[in-house]
């Protein structure tokens, strides 16, 4: 064969491998189609928000009272604070500047108007205090009137005062045992509350003599002691508590008759508002006990 023909042989083989190429079935291409689920992302992610919208909500309708107290302490101490060299330095009663009374007045700004913080804080004590005394007086309702608990309050503390007919036997400090659900009902409200308390324990003027109670004083500390130790296993936190004996020398009534030394033989559960007005506390009750005029009135 010759070298033209061999040349053009070799480029037909060429073109029919070509066509044959062109010539095969072609595989078509899928369409896509579309996503109709893609609105799933966007109410999941309206889901978590509304969610988390709802948390927050949540988190700031709940208030500590205890951290708002701190809270507007610290305000008030801030605020009100001067330059220790334009503050006079007086010896009153515990340290306290001025006047023994004036630890129940407010904090002043210049033109002799409250603050604006003070005041907060002192409609906050109120408002948490008439809480405190209505919770008692629903809880206590049917010994109260029976003239056995007596439930007291003023701007600085609540007093649930208790006659101890219900509470102990005569010349005793183990409580009785139907004093244990009075008691215990009073512990559990005191457990929704953050304030500071004291027990107070009160007796007659009839002397004792025993082993155990050598006089009234002994036997007023211990009925407080036995009262604050059940408020303890009750839930109340040791730490906001004090007990105190005051033995016959705090009377309410005349102890020449039955019937005054039965009210003076009681125990009494102070809740304090703050830490100043347990001072205001010992001031009105050695006020109302001594009869001396001379001490202002610890009230607002």
């Amino acid at each position: 064969m010759k070298k033209g023909e061999r040349r053009r042989s070799r480029h037909r083989r060429i073109i029919d491998r070509a066509q044959a190429y062109h010539d095969m079935p072609r595989k078509r291409r899928h369409e896509e189609h579309e996503n109709l689920e893609r609105w799933l992302i966007s109410y999941a992610d309206f889901i978590t928000l509304l969610f988390a919208f709802f948390v927050v909500m949540y988190a700031v309708s709940s208030i500590n009272e205890g951290k708002y107290r701190v809270l507007s302490d610290t305000l008030v101490s801030a605020f009100n604070t001067q330059p220790k060299s334009l503050q006079p330095i007086q010896v009153g009663m515990d340290g306290m500047q001025g006047d023994p009374a004036a630890i129940n007045k407010p904090e002043r700004l210049s033109g002799g108007k409250p603050s604006v913080i003070e005041m907060l804080r002192q409609t906050a004590q109120s408002d948490a205090l008439a809480r405190i005394a209505t919770d008692f007086e629903s809880a206590l309702a049917p010994l109260i009137n029976e003239d056995l608990i007596k439930v007291t309050k003023n701007d600085l503390w609540v007093e649930i005062e208790i006659n101890t007919s219900i509470l102990f036997d005569s010349g005793s400090a183990r409580l009785s045992a139907q004093s244990q659900p009075v008691l215990a009902s009073i512990a559990g409200i005191l457990q929704r509350y953050p304030n500071h308390l004291q027990v107070e324990g009160f007796t007659d003027n009839l002397p004792i003599s025993t082993e155990v109670f050598p006089s009234n004083w002994e036997l007023s500390a211990a009925r407080a002691a036995s009262v604050v130790h059940l408020f303890m296993t009750n839930g109340v936190q040791p730490e906001r508590m004090a007990a105190i004996g005051y033995g016959e020398y705090r009377p309410v009534a005349d102890n020449a008759t039955a019937d005054g030394r039965q009210q003076n033989r009681r125990v009494s559960v102070v809740v304090l508002a703050d830490a100043n007005a347990r001072k205001a506390l010992d001031i009105e009750r050695n006020r109302a006990t001594t009869g001396d005029n001379s001490v202002a009135e610890s009230k607002p």
